[in-house]
């Protein structure tokens, strides 16, 4: 078993909760992160779901998770249809509901309307090996996160200028060498280090407050590349949305995500 299906894998309660245990090995500076975190609520979801693959998944983050402790996932299946399913769930740690989840789950094969497509085109970006790996000395925080997934990054990425578009642009992967699926795609998209870093440096601690997730294809083996840029910045409240596609060039993923800047003395 890799190491993500392990650290993600949960155990049946009852018919709708589930039990699991919050590894360190996805850490961001001492704090699991919250794409590992929905990661492990998928592994719940994807029992109790009617239908093989998920649409979208969408998390409000209220307190942080803990490290090394237990966890309880409560599910609630809201409807279920021919076609798609709606499930809610609560990732629950020491006592308190820490993350509130809703997803739709359908068949992802399956055509449900018109087979014309719209895609983005994958952005041009140097190749993974002349990529900077994403290290916690260069982003001056402890990443035990990078010893499980291996993010590279555009070369400029940390030369910050206040006149440069604010965008995380690379590749990903997992370390172990795991095959990207759909579940990877819910961690990846939460991965790639904050994109106003490139225009204003590293700033500290950027905590997701909301991340909104759509699946639009299962990736191909290899290389993900990822592209996340900031659509907005006020007072401290960040909106981002990103883009991932598989080896092929095929758009596999959507997010976009709120977040908090916050200087490390905040």
């Amino acid at each position: 078993m890799k190491t993500f299906d392990h650290d993600t894998k949960t155990s049946v309660q009852d018919n709708r909760s589930f039990s699991g245990k919050v590894s360190e090995n996805w850490n961001i500076g001492g704090v699991p992160n919250g794409g590992y975190l929905l990661s492990i609520v998928s592994d719940a979801l994807a029992k109790v779901a009617a239908h093989p693959d998920p649409f979208s998944i969408s998390a409000y983050f209220m307190n942080p998770g803990i490290s090394g402790e237990e966890c309880r996932i409560e599910t609630d299946v809201l409807k279920t249809g021919r076609s798609t399913q709606t499930i809610s769930a609560k990732f629950i740690q020491d006592g308190k509901e820490r993350i509130r989840v809703t997803s739709v789950y359908g068949d992802l094969e399956k055509s449900l309307g018109i087979s014309d497509e719209i895609d983005e085109v994958s952005p041009v970006i140097p190749s993974s090996s002349d990529c900077l790996p994403r290290t916690g000395a260069l982003q001056g925080i402890e990443l035990s996160i990078e010893e499980q997934v291996e993010v590279r990054l555009h070369p400029e990425f940390f030369v910050s200028h206040k006149l440069a578009t604010a965008e995380s642009l690379g590749w990903v992967r997992f370390c172990d060498g795991r095959a990207p699926d759909t579940r990877a795609l819910i961690l990846f998209c939460d991965v790639f280090p904050p994109s106003p870093f490139k225009k204003f440096g590293v700033l500290g601690w950027v905590p997701t407050i909301e991340i909104s997730i759509t699946i639009i294809k299962k990736p191909a083996p290899g290389w993900i590349t990822g592209q996340f840029r900031t659509d907005s910045v006020s007072n401290g409240r960040m909106i981002e949305s990103g883009s991932l596609w598989d080896s092929t060039g095929q758009l596999i993923a959507k997010s976009r995500q709120l977040g908090l800047i916050m200087r490390t003395d905040d």
